[in-house]
């Protein structure tokens, strides 16, 4: 009888972990195709093959499921900054490196294209927010790593903060504005850029 019981508590736990995986992917899908205000809980679940109710198991509302669904893909783009930072480059090259890789997934992420097209078109006031708080994220993710540097003695001390927020809003501007009006700029001409203008500061 024991057993009967914890295997029909295994099978339970397999399939509420499979039911969320399934809503998550439905609405991931949903809100890259119509985006976020279009969106709602009736299509998340037609797309999962779930009932509404389901849904309201793991995430009473939209925006959390929403919430969910970004920190996700934050933890994903950080994990692309990761893969392409080496321990024994400069600062300046990890920076560079980082950041440009983050812009490059955001660039070619399917929803965060439909969120950008959305707010730019829509001002959907939880798209900006979620967008905001995707920035504040990369801004927090640059500047542990200056913080980190300047601990070690490898850079000298400075506003952290600032200085991620300027590197961002440097980055989006060569990356994305500028592609509007000429040929786009590779990785090492942007890289030269920020060394002349920002990173000059920086040991290199």
């Amino acid at each position: 009888m024991t057993k009967k019981l914890n295997w029909s508590k295994r099978r339970e736990v397999i399939w509420l972990l499979t039911a969320e995986r399934m809503i998550v992917e439905a609405a991931t899908k949903s809100f890259s195709l119509f985006g976020y205000k279009a969106t709602t809980m009736d299509q998340v679940a037609r797309l999962a093959n779930v009932g509404k109710g389901t849904i309201y198991t793991f995430f009473k509302n939209k925006e959390e499921l929403f919430e969910e669904i970004i920190s996700t893909l934050v933890k994903e783009m950080i994990a692309e900054a990761e893969a392409v930072i080496q321990p024994g480059l400069p600062i300046t090259e990890n920076v560079h490196r980082g950041l440009f890789r983050i812009l490059e997934f955001r660039s070619k992420h399917q929803l965060m294209i439909k969120l950008v097209q959305e707010e730019a078109e829509m001002g959907t006031l939880a798209v900006s927010e979620m967008l905001r708080h995707v920035e504040d994220e990369i801004i927090a993710y640059l500047k542990n790593k200056l913080d980190t540097a300047i601990s070690k003695g490898s850079i000298p001390s400075m506003d952290t903060e600032l200085t991620s927020f300027l590197l961002l809003k440097m980055y989006i501007a060569l990356i994305f504005d500028w592609e509007k009006n000429h040929e786009p700029l590779s990785s090492d001409q942007i890289a030269q850029i920020m060394k002349v203008f920002l990173l000059r500061k920086l040991p290199n």
